[in-house]
């Protein structure tokens, strides 16, 4: 507490980074420095004197300035603070210390350099056996952790660590195998699908799983209004039969059955816990603590499939450490670090080109010169998909035509032209009306926002910049002309798209008009129906009216990277292009023999 009181009145009195010079202050400004009496700042300066952080000489008669002398500057102050906050685990404070100092840039880097230093592996001393933490830090905020509304990659990743499914989706061998379900069958015309439960499955909370769990994680998607919900229209009722046989009635012949059940909006919850902001599965991990600092997961004992070797994991949320890549950082406790690697080098990476791209979506709720077709057709040129690639280079490594790679790599992706672009705002009679175009403060988003921007301008075209601090979805609708987002598939790609194209609740529903929703339902009705090879033509002719009427507009395929440490073992690239946590496990080569 002493110590913030310091930081304070060294960053107010202009005297941060010169102690020993005497600074002449009343009582009263210090009092009002501090947000206290004047009797409680006495009671501080003492105790800063007794730390010897301070001399303090007060004025003696009317007139007089009291002398307060600083003996210390804030940033060795910063620094020691943190240290000692980092040596007794002390993350949140230890962040929370970077955050409110008055630190300047270069120590900042260097407080966040010891911070990521000390993210990573961490054995347990005051445990015989030891126990494997691995810590982390994202640069964003923590969404919603709700299998119901699952949107972003990372709470989807993190929902699969911590829920499972009826069936799991084998992106090797392109098929389901068991997940709570141990087998399951269909009736002749795929109207009924049974699924025969595991026994003997708990629930974090060390209930065991039945049917009943089942048919309530359905029935809670109906409740909630589920954004899940166009996978369900065809269904007309969920029958158990004892506690460990579900059945799913439909009206029509559903082919698709398995992706339903295998997708994370099927994540089975138990009946009995009600409505809680901390999601209770059956996964490896169960969620120990949740906060808006800090994510913790903890090995769960009782999984059904093969224990977790990390004991627990916490992902730290610190925005101000925004990065592209992903850092799987190991370190010892006991041994120097440098004899397990340089923190400031990685041994090895992993590059991991994601199904999905970056695309411009057409708000179409808006009224506004984008409705023009050659307006569109401009932004399509001015959006120079090999340019990008070319100028600013990053994650981006491909040309997106489609939200496949696959299918993108079959196309001949023209490139733009920013004369074609200003001739096609001359024939839509483009008179310099305002396109706000928003976008997320990523890293990469930023850089891309600007680099159109200027070419924007080279042709006439008056983009208006808006940057958001989260995608507020009413907020893009009513404000936003374009939007810039990003769309990663998951391992079932076949699901993915099927839910970009058909969801009504994510930007490509909520941003088409009447009559692109329309065209686009037509086009994939009755999908369910059909077999693999048919979907697939479906889905590509959905694809095609999206592309060919600029209702948005693909950009580039991302590659996402991950730096590791050849310390760390058991590497399984996941959904979303995340490490699977269940599987790692740390070599600790700096442990001593006995």
């Amino acid at each position: 507490m002493e110590q913030s009181h310091y930081y304070r009145l060294a960053k107010a009195l202009n005297n941060p980074d010169n102690p020993g010079i005497p600074v002449k202050v009343t009582i009263e400004q210090l009092s009002e420095l501090l947000c206290c009496t004047p009797r409680n700042v006495k009671f501080i300066l003492r105790k800063l004197e007794d730390q010897e952080l301070i001399a303090w000489k007060p004025g003696r008669g009317r007139g007089h300035l009291s002398s307060l002398t600083f003996f210390r500057s804030t940033d060795d102050m910063v620094e020691e603070n943190f240290r000692d906050l980092l040596s007794k685990g002390k993350i949140k404070e230890a962040i929370e210390l970077i955050r409110m100092s008055a630190a300047g840039d270069l120590l900042r880097d260097r407080l966040m350099t010891e911070l990521t230093r000390h993210m990573g592996f961490r054995s347990d001393p005051a445990s015989s056996s030891g126990k494997d933490v691995l810590r982390m830090m994202r640069g964003r905020v923590l969404e919603r952790l709700d299998p119901a509304f699952v949107f972003t990659a990372f709470e989807a990743y993190i929902i699969g660590q911590v829920c499972s499914t009826l069936v799991i989706y084998n992106v090797a061998e392109d098929r389901f195998s068991p997940g709570l379900s141990h087998t399951w069958e269909h009736n002749a015309d795929y109207t009924v699908w049974t699924f025969y439960l595991r026994k003997g499955v708990r629930f974090h909370h060390d209930g065991l799983l039945t049917a009943k769990d089942v048919k309530y994680t359905l029935e809670r998607l109906l409740q909630l209004d589920s954004p899940s919900l166009w996978q369900f229209r065809e269904l007309k009722e969920v029958r158990t039969a004892g506690d460990y046989t579900v059945s799913f009635y439909l009206e029509k012949p559903n082919r698709f059955f398995l992706h339903t059940a295998a997708c994370l909006y099927m994540s089975i919850l138990p009946h009995d816990v009600g409505r809680s902001e901390i999601p209770v599965g059956t996964g490896p991990f169960r969620v120990s603590e949740m906060n808006e600092d800090v994510l913790v997961l903890t090995a769960f004992d009782n999984y059904y499939g093969i224990r977790p070797l990390l004991d627990r994991v916490e992902i730290w949320f610190f925005l101000e450490h925004a990065g592209s890549e992903r850092r799987y950082e190991v370190a010892g406790e006991e041994s120097p670090v440098q004899e397990l690697m340089s923190w400031n080098q990685y041994n090895s990476s992993i590059d991991y080109p994601a199904s999905g791209c970056r695309y411009i979506m057409i708000n179409f709720g808006r009224e506004g010169v984008h409705h023009r077709i050659e307006v569109r057709q401009a932004l399509r040129h001015l959006y120079d998909r090999e340019a990008v690639i070319r100028e600013l280079g990053g994650s981006r490594y491909k040309p997106a035509d489609s939200l496949l790679p696959e299918i993108s790599r079959e196309r001949d992706i023209p490139e733009g032209s920013l004369q074609t672009a200003k001739e096609l705002l001359m024939q839509a009679e483009y008179a310099g009306e305002p396109v706000t175009f928003a976008y997320t403060t990523k890293k990469e988003e930023m850089e891309e926002a600007e680099w159109l921007l200027a070419r924007a301008r080279s042709i006439g075209l008056n983009l208006v910049l808006m940057p958001l601090s989260n995608r507020d979805s009413r907020t893009v609708m009513a404000d936003a002309d374009l939007l810039l987002a990003e769309e990663v598939l998951e391992d079932d790609w076949e699901w993915g798209m099927l839910n970009f194209y058909k969801n009504d609740r994510n930007y490509l529903g909520q941003m088409l008009d009447p009559a692109g929703k329309k065209a686009l339902n037509q086009a994939l009705e009755n999908v369910f129906q059909l077999t693999t090879h048919e979907r697939f033509n479906r889905i590509r002719e959905a694809e095609s009216l999206v592309r060919d009427n600029l209702w948005m507009l693909y950009t580039c395929h991302l590659n996402k990277k991950a730096k590791l440490s050849d310390s760390l073992l058991g590497r399984h690239t996941g959904s979303f292009g995340f490490l699977d946590i269940s599987r790692l496990w740390v070599k600790n080569t700096g442990a001593k023999e006995t």
